[in-house]
C-alpha cells in the first residue's frame, strides 16, 4: 500500500458520521476529561478505548465513535476515553494522569484497547496494572491490553521524527530551547516509553504491514522485548481496523472477544 492507500483508509474512517454516546461521564473539570459510553446494557466484554492522533489537540475521540457504536451493536460495553492533548493542556505527564484518572473512574474492564498514540498510552497503563504495586488509578484497570499500530517505542519514534516530531511535542513540552527539550525527553522516557516498561497483563498487538504512519518495526521491537503476541494485518495501513465492515475490523473484533 502506498501513502495514497493510507490516506484512503484515513478518509474512510474520518468520513464516517460521529455517533452520539448513550451517556457521558466526567472525571475532571477540564472539557477533555470525559468518557463516552456505548452499549451500556450489553452483557458482552467491557472494552475501554484510548484513541490516537499523536497526542495532539486536533484529534479527539469523535472519529472512533462509529467504531464504539459498532462494538456496542455486537454486544460489547464500550467506554471511549477523552484526555488532554498537546495544545490543549496535555503532554507529559498530564495526558497520562488523565488516562489513569479515567481508568480509575471506570474500574475493571476486560480489555484496554489503544490505537496509535492511544496504543502507547494503553501499553503504559499495562505496565502499571494488575498488582499491589500498580500506579494509582491503574490497579486492575483491565485483564489484558490490545494495541493497534501503537507508538510502542517512543525513543525510536523520536529518532525517526514521526509525524513531524510528535514525540518532541509530547515529551519535550516545557523546554525553552532545543537542548532543554531534548533533556526533558530523555528524562521522561523511562516513565513514558513502553519499551522500558514491562507489561503486567497479557498484551496483543495488531499492526498493518502497509502502515506508513507508525512503522511496523515499533511493534516488532516491543513484541520481541516483552513477549507480546503480534498479529500482522497483511496489506493493511494505519486506520482500517477501526472502520466497521473492513476485514481488518473483523480481525480486531475477534481479538477483543
Amino acid at each position: 500500500m502506498t501513502g495514497a492507500g493510507n490516506e484512503r483508509e484515513e478518509n474512510a474512517l474520518l468520513d464516517l458520521s460521529p455517533v452520539p454516546p448513550e451517556r457521558t461521564l466526567s472525571y475532571g473539570e477540564h472539557p477533555s476529561q470525559i468518557v463516552d459510553l456505548y452499549g451500556t446494557g450489553a452483557t458482552g466484554p467491557r472494552i475501554t478505548v484510548l484513541h490516537g492522533g499523536y497526542w495532539r489537540e486536533a484529534y479527539d475521540r469523535a472519529h472512533l465513535s462509529p467504531f464504539a457504536a459498532a462494538l456496542a451493536q455486537r454486544g460489547m460495553t464500550v467506554a471511549l476515553v477523552e484526555y488532554r492533548r498537546v495544545g490543549g493542556g496535555g503532554g507529559w505527564p498530564e495526558t497520562a494522569e488523565d488516562v489513569a484518572a479515567a481508568l480509575g473512574l471506570l474500574g475493571h474492564a476486560d480489555v484496554l484497547l489503544g490505537h496509535s498514540a492511544g496504543g502507547q498510552l494503553a501499553l503504559w497503563a499495562a505496565a502499571g496494572t494488575g498488582g499491589a504495586d500498580s500506579r494509582p488509578g491503574l490497579d486492575r484497570a483491565a485483564d489484558r491490553v490490545v494495541a493497534v499500530a501503537p507508538v510502542a517505542d517512543l525513543e525510536r519514534a523520536h529518532r525517526l521524527r514521526l509525524s513531524d516530531g510528535a514525540v518532541n511535542e509530547f515529551l519535550g513540552a516545557g523546554g525553552d530551547s532545543r537542548e532543554q527539550a531534548e533533556a526533558l525527553i530523555h528524562a521522561r522516557l523511562p516513565e513514558a516509553d513502553p519499551m522500558r516498561l514491562p507489561p503486567k497483563v497479557p498484551v496483543e498487538l495488531l499492526h498493518g504491514t502497509a502502515d506508513e504512519v507508525v512503522p511496523l518495526e515499533l511493534s516488532r521491537r516491543y513484541a520481541n522485548d516483552w513477549g507480546a503476541r503480534l498479529n500482522l494485518l497483511t496489506g493493511v495501513g494505519h486506520y482500517a481496523a477501526f472502520t466497521p465492515g473492513t476485514p481488518a475490523f473483523g480481525v480486531l473484533v475477534d481479538a477483543l472477544r
